[in-house]
């Protein structure tokens, strides 16, 4: 539990802690990559209490505090040992929006996180390209799907994964009845058998937004795989997160996947996805696709809890820190409830 400027209480129906005056409550089960973001929001000296949703209760008739609601739970969640963190956090959320308070990727955002074959047909809805994608339950039914895609190589990924954990690549129908486990590929019992994108160039683009406003593009090597995020914990030997400072400072000669596009132009692409975070109150993302040999570009992937690479942010000059931004963002809309000075 961590608070900056607030007297900590707690009220009837709640099992997490309250400020005494309003605040901004980051909603996370993930202390390493909240980390920089608490680091910032100290330094602006922005009140904030974290609720780590792990176990816990809310009360239907409870009354949540005053102050702004920050989401940022993870659909890799149960990778840490917490099995139901999305759940409690689901209910957390909708008893927030029930009393008005102002959340920060709500339960809508939540929802498509956690629910990857739901995010595809809202982005195609948008007119956003993506890949072919089929869902199947069952290993018979996963095979099917793959006879069905009538193409390889392709993907298959959880429905519900995050880190790009449990995302694999396959060459042939035989190589999949080979390998498939027996257990479920996902969570939720869902598994995506999807087309694959080979990118043109072996990178992929990952483009941040903050305020459902565009704020950089990020190029990220591929070539190794499909676990990109770039929390440092989530990459080899800690060398990419901004969860730690394993060569992530300037001028280290370790090398990095992840490398800010500077000439990144696609305003319609840009303006797609602004318009589908728009519809779907999300306000704080990042979108990944891939660009054939044909110069099309393939979204595969949103995430509604995003991390930045401060390598990739100190190699470009250091104007541009995400996380910074993103406490700017949630200061600013704080103080505009008369929150703090």
């Amino acid at each position: 539990m961590q608070s900056q400027n607030v007297a900590l209480k707690q009220i009837n129906g709640l099992s997490l802690p309250v400020a005494d005056r309003p605040a901004i409550y980051v909603i996370h089960e993930n202390d390493e990559w909240v980390a920089p973001l608490r680091a910032a929001l100290s330094g602006l000296r922005i009140p904030f209490v974290e609720w780590f949703v792990d176990e816990g209760h809310v009360s239907l008739d409870g009354v949540p505090p005053e102050g702004l609601f920050y989401n940022r739970m993870s659909a890799s969640s149960h990778t840490r040992a917490h099995r139901y963190s999305v759940e409690l956090s689901e209910a957390l959320l909708s008893w927030l929006e029930s009393h008005d308070r102002k959340v920060i990727n709500g339960s809508r955002a939540l929802h498509l996180e956690v629910r990857k074959f739901e995010q595809y047909l809202g982005l195609k809805e948008a007119g956003i390209r993506v890949p072919g994608t089929l869902a199947a339950c069952g290993r018979e039914a996963i095979i099917a799907a793959a006879r069905a895609l009538g193409e390889t190589p392709f993907i298959l990924k959880p429905n519900r994964g995050g880190k790009g954990l449990g995302v694999e690549l396959f060459d042939s129908l035989a190589d999949l009845e080979r390998r498939l486990p027996d257990e479920p590929v996902s969570l939720d019992g869902i598994a995506l058998v999807q087309q694959y994108v080979r990118p043109a160039d072996g990178t992929i683009t990952r483009m941040e937004f903050i305020g459902g406003k565009f704020y950089y593009a990020v190029r990220v090597d591929a070539s190794d795989g499909f676990e990109l995020c770039p929390a440092d914990e989530c990459a080899d030997e800690d060398a990419f997160c901004p969860g730690s400072d394993a060569g992530n400072d300037a001028g280290t000669d370790r090398p990095s996947r992840f490398r800010i596009d500077e000439d990144f132009n696609d305003p319609e692409l840009v303006g797609s996805m602004e318009a589908f975070l728009r519809a779907n109150q999300i306000e704080i993302a990042a979108a990944e696709f891939a660009e054939d040999v044909n110069g099309h570009r393939w979204v595969y992937d949103l995430n509604t809890n995003t991390n930045y690479n401060r390598q990739a942010e100190f190699d470009s000059g250091g104007s541009r820190l995400g996380m910074q931004r993103v406490a700017e963002y949630l200061g600013e809309l704080l103080s505009g409830q008369g929150a703090f000075n």
